[in-house]
């Protein structure tokens, strides 16, 4: 297993390993492979390596560590790289546990009847929600050298050609890491880029598939307008936190990405064009081909002509004139479509014609919907000025019941509510929001999120703040549970937004909402943060129900797809049952949407794993947990959040050991992501972002968030609940899930790099507090692994535990050099190679992990 990508692996780094001695020498490639070497022994516990490794680091200079971890973090991208290029190949599809997704869904399905196949079909709708992430470091110009090395090794095999050793000499010769700060607007275009090289392709390569899979079990093709998958992005629209995002710049967004579909669309309508030169036609379209230049051709021209004009003018940021509609490129498509199926010109009527029908309906004019996010706070203090203005009061000190009156009773009255006033700067960018949201085709837009909702009054506010600035449409509406304890009331507040039959008009029969899944571990500890979220989708489900409303849940989580096809599509398996009738809206974070989606057939395989386990989970529902299960998960929750907060809350000087044994305050001075760091610019945890949070967690390898209480209450249940622990991890795929995500971890992390990394960074009085965590997480893997009756972490998942190990040896060095650059850079702030350095090895860590938070 995985020989061929270790074959690959060989030769790549041999090129790179030649690239860097033709730049810095042969001493170079020499001392490289002796660092290698002595990691490789380090790995195996081998405590003079290491010695020797840290002796060597703290004798060189800042340039010579840069190169070290250029080539280290190098290689691991080129790892990457090997394996993603094998996975999607017949031979390791071969060797993966779900090798094609849609065939095993189909003998899975084999007892189901066609009809209800149709439905489950019918109500799949996958939306991948693209956000920035303030760890993906690398620049979008390497990236697209290794998608192009990728392409390359799966022609040539591990005997490299050329082209790729051009590449990877490309990539050594030019620097990954930016210099700059990214703009909210850079990062939008680079979310754009991963549309148009990679999901372009693979989105109807995917649809095809799921036609064939539709018509073998049902014997119909899939609907025409049928949109199984979509694209939103909350680059550029997600406001919470981040100053630089405004109505401007939004805008701007959405002419870039309304730009890039009109030219992606007119290269598909002149290739259809060319391949569209048959004349045989119904009569209308052969009447008005005037031009005697072929039916279809003639039809094409005038889209043609449309697309060509589009461009032009958003070219110049002018939206006047521009197709504003997808029926304007659909209407000629059908048309040639009707007219070729009428003619029995059926292969064409059945490729790249209704591939590119497809596209438009899944894609729209902007191939991403942006999503609008704000924090509540800001609505609140919005029309706290607008109160005080109208000599009303003061929102902010009124009761929620009062609040909700003024609401409803403002949302019913026709008189404009906003005076003719000069507002403060944050209201005023609030209103400017909503003004902008008011002037763009709805067709552009996705959704407006609340953070931090928690009452019905959060909604309402954002009903009103749009009705009072000219939105004339239903724009949809998710508050954002996010914190434990709005978890637990969310359906509690939905079932009252749906009471009000006012309110229930304006959802036209959908309720969105959006499950927290960082922040709420980060508030209660990942057991009892997955329970909470368990238990408030099931609530939310009854709710919703009982008003006739479909329930359209949001999942704001990112994380990597295992290349056996594990985490994601157990995951979604494992949703409480009537979770995944409303479809599946998702987040896909930062470097992640390079590990799932950047490949053509990555993305593919990827489409492939989330369409299997909705729709498997559509036609035989997960049933709901048994009473038994219930109350151990209570308990196991209750006791997992009390050991959590007992560390990262009642200890004093937890905050201050968090930031001195990962690179936490390093993150906000380096140009990683648009987005600032904190919330606040003081404070403790509460104030971080939970991303930064786990992620400089993950960095020492502690990746505290991430099973911290889950395998002590486990442990302490084991008395209580024994036979009910058993019976879960038998019988409930949701429990197992939990349990595979956390045999992850446990692999991840690594007692031994977290120590060296307190050794060298924590102040003496607070080694404790990491010798307390390493002994925590050392007995409750060893809880687990018991329950598993497994020796190891992974051990019945050979794929994913052979492809970590074999990125050990590489990731240890990086370690040791992000030591050793902030061991500096607390001594020398501010130090430019430094901090190059360290942004090499947090992204080189991160390529190596293969999922940050």
């Amino acid at each position: 297993m995985l020989e061929t990508i270790s074959q690959n692996i060989r030769s790549l780094g041999s090129v790179l390993g030649k690239t860097i001695a033709n730049d810095k020498g042969q001493r170079w490639l020499e001392n490289v492979e002796r660092v290698r070497l002595l990691a490789k022994d380090g790995v195996a516990q081998d405590a003079l390596a290491i010695d020797e490794l840290q002796s060597l680091f703290e004798s060189c200079d800042e340039q010579d560590l840069l190169i070290y971890g250029r080539a280290f973090s190098q290689f691991l991208n080129l790892a990457n790289i090997a394996e993603q290029q094998h996975t999607t190949s017949e031979q390791g599809l071969a060797e993966l546990d779900l090798p094609h997704p849609l065939a095993s869904l189909k003998e899975q399905v084999s007892g189901c009847t066609p009809e209800a196949f149709l439905s489950a079909i019918n109500k799949l709708h996958i939306e991948l929600v693209l956000t920035a992430h303030p760890t993906e470091v690398n620049r979008r110009t390497f990236i697209h050298k290794y998608h192009e090395v990728a392409e390359e090794l799966g022609q040539s095999g591990a005997d490299l050609n050329g082209r790729i050793e051009e590449l990877i000499e490309q990539a050594w010769h030019t620097s990954e890491i930016r210099s700059q700060r990214p703009t909210p607007l850079d990062e939008s275009r680079w979310g754009l880029d991963a549309i148009r090289d990679s999901l372009w392709f693979a989105v109807p390569t995917f649809v095809r598939e799921l036609d064939e899979l539709c018509q073998a079990v049902t014997g119909q093709t899939l609907p025409l307008d049928a949109t199984p998958i979509t694209m939103a992005s909350w680059m550029a629209g997600d406001r919470d936190g981040n100053p630089f995002v405004t109505a401007e710049l939004s805008k701007q967004a959405i002419i870039n990405a309304r730009l890039l579909a009109a030219e992606l669309y007119l290269l598909d309508f002149q290739n259809l064009y060319l391949e569209l030169s048959m004349n045989k036609a119904s009569d209308e379209l052969t009447a008005a081909d005037t031009d005697n230049i072929g039916p279809y051709r003639h039809i094409l021209k005038q889209t043609i002509a449309q697309l060509e004009r589009s461009v032009s003018l958003l070219k110049d940021n002018k939206t006047e004139g521009v197709i504003a509609s997808p029926d304007e490129l659909l209407k000629p498509l059908v048309i040639c479509r009707e007219s070729l199926l009428a003619a029995g010109l059926n292969r064409a009527a059945n490729s790249m014609l209704l591939d590119v029908i497809r596209k438009i309906h899944c894609f729209g004019i902007s191939l991403v919907k942006l999503d609008v996010r704000q924090h509540s706070e800001f609505h609140d203090q919005a029309i706290s000025e607008i109160t005080q203005s109208l000599g009303l009061g003061d929102y902010l000190t009124w009761n929620e019941q009062k609040r909700c009156e003024f609401l409803q009773q403002e949302l019913n009255n026709p008189r404009p509510l906003l005076p003719k006033v000069k507002w403060s700067e944050q209201t005023q960018e609030v209103l400017d929001t909503f003004k902008f949201i008011a002037e763009q085709p709805k067709e552009v837009l996705g959704i407006y999120i609340i953070s931090m909702a928690s009452e019905q009054s959060d909604v309402l506010t954002v009903n009103l703040l749009m009705k009072a600035t000219g939105i004339t449409w239903d724009m949809p509406i998710a508050p954002l549970f996010e914190t434990l304890d709005d978890l637990n009331s969310a359906a509690g507040v939905i079932d009252k937004l749906l009471t009000d039959q006012d309110y229930t008009k304006r959802t036209h029969g959908a309720q969105h909402v959006m499950i927290g899944y960082s922040d709420s571990a980060k508030d209660a500890g990942v057991l009892a943060a997955a329970w909470a979220q368990y238990q408030a989708q099931e609530a939310l489900v009854a709710a919703a129900k009982s008003h006739n409303i479909i329930l359209k849940l949001f999942h704001g989580r990112g994380g990597t797809i295992g290349r056996g096809g594990g985490p994601a599509h157990a995951a979604i398996a494992s949703q409480p049952p009537g979770t995944l009738e409303g479809g599946l809206r998702v987040t896909e974070q930062g470097e992640t949407i390079r590990f799932k989606f950047g490949l053509p057939n990555l993305a593919v395989r990827s489409l492939h794993l989330y369409a299997s386990a909705i729709l498997a989970s559509l036609v035989k529902p997960q049933p709901a947990p048994k009473d038994t299960w219930r109350n151990a998960m209570e308990d196991m929750a209750k006791s997992s959040c009390a050991i959590y907060r007992d560390y990262v809350c009642e200890q004093d000087d937890f905050v201050t050991y968090f930031r001195q044994a990962t690179p936490e305050q390093e993150l906000s001075s380096l140009p990683l992501g648009s987005r600032p760091s904190k919330r606040k610019s003081d404070g403790g945890i509460e104030s971080l972002r939970a991303i930064p949070w786990i992620f400089a967690w993950s960095q020492n390898r502690l990746v505290v968030p991430s099973w911290l209480g889950f395998g002590q209450a486990i442990s302490d249940a084991g008395t209580t609940h024994k036979d009910a622990i058993k019976d879960m991890l038998d019988n409930w795929p949701y429990f197992r899930a939990r349990i595979s995500l956390t045999e992850m971890v446990y692999l991840k992390s690594d007692i031994n790099i977290s120590k060296l990394y307190d050794e060298s960074l924590v102040e003496k009085n607070l080694l404790p507090m990491g010798e307390a965590l390493r002994s925590q997480l050392t007995a409750d893997r060893e809880t687990v692994l018991k329950l598993l009756g497994q020796t190891e972490s992974l051990e019945s998942d050979p794929w994913n535990l052979t492809s970590f190990n074999l990125r050990r040896p590489y990731l240890l060095p990086l370690h040791l050099l992000q030591i050793e650059a902030l061991k500096r850079l607390r001594k020398q702030p501010e130090h430019p190679v430094c901090e190059q350095l360290l942004m090499v090895s947090m992204t080189g860590i991160a390529t190596g992990m293969r999922n940050t938070g």
